[in-house]
C-alpha cells in the first residue's frame, strides 16, 4: 500500500514538474538591445597612401666621371644654385683645350683662305687687263676666273669650320659646367646616391644623385581608393588620417586631386586620390604609410540606430496588435527605397514580444546608421541580437526570416 501512494507521489511530482517547466518554457527566451542615440554621423571612405613632399626634385648628371667631391649629406637644408657634389673636371677641361686648339686652327685656315682669295682676285684682273690687250689667250682668264672663284669657296668652307668648331668649345665648355652638380631649388636633401670615389655613367640615362623635398612643410597623400568608393569622392573634401609614428594623433588634410589613370592589380581596380598636408612641425616624413579616412557625408544632431538593430531577424508566431503599429515577419520583406533613402525595419521589445517598426535610414559610418524616419525617439531599445531559446529560433528561421 505504501509503495502505491509512494508511486502515485511520484507521478504527481512530476506531471506538476512537467506542467510548471511547460508553462514557463518562454523564460529562456532573451534578447540583448542598445538605446537609440541622437548625436553627429559621418560617412567616410578609408584608404591607406605614402606621405611624400608635393615637389621632389631629382638631380642628376648630364657628364660621366667620378665624383671627386660632396658637399652636402642627407637632411642638409640647401639654396638653389648651391653646389651639391664635383665630378672629376680633368678629362672635361681637356677636352676644352683641346676643342681650343680646333677653334684657333680654324680660325688661321680662315686667314690662310681670305690671303688666297687675295691672290687669285689680283690674278684675275692681271689676267682681265692682259686679255684686254691680246696678251694672254682666253683659257689663261677662264683659269683665273676659276681660281679666283675657289679661293672664295675656300674661305667659306673656312669660316664655317670656325662656327663648328666654336660650337664645339661651346659643348665642352658646358660639359665642363655640368660637373658642378648644383642645386635647382631651395630644399632638403632627402636622398643621397652616391659617395666620393664612386664613377656615374650618363651614356644611356641620367643618373640620380640626389633627391631634394622643395617643402617640407607642405606634404601630399597618395591614396588608392577602391573603384566602389570613387563615386562618393569629390575636390575639396575634409579628410583626417594617421601614420604609425604617430597613433594617438590625428591629422587633417583636404582631397585636391582625382587622378581618372585607373591602377588595376590582381582585378581590383583603385584610383589615385590626392590629399594635400600641412605640416608646419614636420612631423610627417616622406614614405611614411598613411591611414586616410575621407570624409563623403556628415549629418550633425541626428538620431542613429546600431547597424546590428538593421541586421536583426525574426518570425512571429502570432502577429501583434495591428493598432501598435507593428507588423509581423512570417514572410521575408525587402528594404524598398524613398527619394534616394532606403525604408528599413527594426525590432523593440513590446513587452516581452519582439515588435517591428518600419523606419527610412541615411547615410550610415559601419557601426551606426541614422534614422530620417519611422516610429524611433531618442532613448528606444532596439533589438540587435537573441540569445538562449530565442537564438536558436532566429537561426534556424534566419536564412528565411529576413528582411
Amino acid at each position: 500500500m505504501k509503495k502505491i501512494v509512494v508511486v502515485v507521489i511520484l507521478i504527481g511530482a512530476l506531471a506538476a514538474g512537467g506542467f510548471y517547466l511547460y508553462k514557463n518554457k518562454g523564460n529562456g527566451v532573451q534578447f540583448r538591445t542598445e538605446k537609440v542615440t541622437r548625436g553627429d554621423l559621418r560617412a567616410s571612405v578609408t584608404a591607406t597612401g605614402t606621405v611624400s613632399a608635393v615637389t621632389t626634385v631629382l638631380v642628376g648628371t648630364q657628364v660621366s666621371g667620378t665624383v671627386k667631391e660632396l658637399f652636402v649629406d642627407f637632411n642638409s637644408s640647401v639654396k638653389k644654385g648651391q653646389l651639391l657634389a664635383q665630378i672629376d673636371p680633368a678629362l672635361p677641361q681637356a677636352r676644352v683645350a683641346q676643342a681650343k686648339a680646333n677653334l684657333l686652327s680654324a680660325e688661321a685656315n680662315v686667314q690662310k683662305a681670305e690671303v688666297a682669295l687675295k691672290d687669285a682676285r689680283r690674278t684675275l684682273e692681271r689676267n682681265r687687263d692682259l686679255f684686254g690687250r691680246n696678251f694672254i689667250a682666253r683659257s689663261d682668264l677662264d683659269t683665273a676666273e676659276t681660281n679666283e672663284q675657289s679661293a672664295a669657296a675656300q674661305l667659306n668652307a673656312a669660316k664655317a669650320q670656325v662656327e663648328q668648331n666654336r660650337a664645339a668649345l661651346q659643348q665642352e665648355e658646358t660639359n665642363l659646367q655640368y660637373t658642378r652638380i648644383l642645386s635647382p631649388v631651395d630644399g632638403v636633401v632627402i636622398s643621397r646616391n652616391v659617395d666620393i670615389g664612386q664613377t656615374v655613367a650618363a651614356s644611356f640615362q641620367t643618373p640620380t644623385l640626389f633627391s631634394i623635398a622643395q617643402d617640407l612643410t607642405r606634404m601630399q597623400i597618395d591614396t588608392n581608393v577602391d573603384e566602389a568608393d570613387i563615386g562618393r569622392v569629390v575636390v575639396g573634401q575634409v579628410v583626417s588620417f594617421t601614420v604609425d609614428a604617430y597613433p594617438d594623433t590625428t591629422f587633417p588634410g583636404k582631397v585636391s586631386e582625382i587622378r581618372n589613370a585607373p591602377t588595376t592589380v590582381q582585378n581590383v581596380v583603385t584610383y589615385d586620390v590626392v590629399v594635400k598636408v600641412a605640416n608646419p612641425e614636420r612631423k610627417l616624413k616622406p614614405g611614411m604609410t598613411a591611414n586616410v579616412s575621407i570624409i563623403t557625408a556628415l549629418e550633425k544632431s541626428v538620431l542613429t540606430v546600431p547597424n546590428a538593430a538593421l541586421r536583426f531577424k525574426w518570425t512571429l508566431d502570432k502577429a501583434p496588435d495591428q493598432g501598435k503599429g507593428g507588423t509581423s515577419a512570417k514572410r521575408p520583406e525587402t528594404a524598398g527605397e524613398t527619394n534616394g533613402q532606403k525604408k528599413q525595419g527594426v525590432w523593440i521589445l513590446d513587452g516581452q514580444q519582439p515588435r517591428r517598426i518600419p523606419i527610412t535610414v541615411g547615410i550610415s559610418d559601419g557601426r551606426n546608421t541614422v534614422v530620417s524616419s519611422g516610429g524611433l525617439k531618442e532613448g528606444d531599445a532596439v533589438i540587435v541580437e537573441a540569445t538562449g531559446e530565442a537564438k536558436k529560433t532566429e537561426q534556424r528561421i534566419g536564412p528565411r526570416g529576413f528582411f
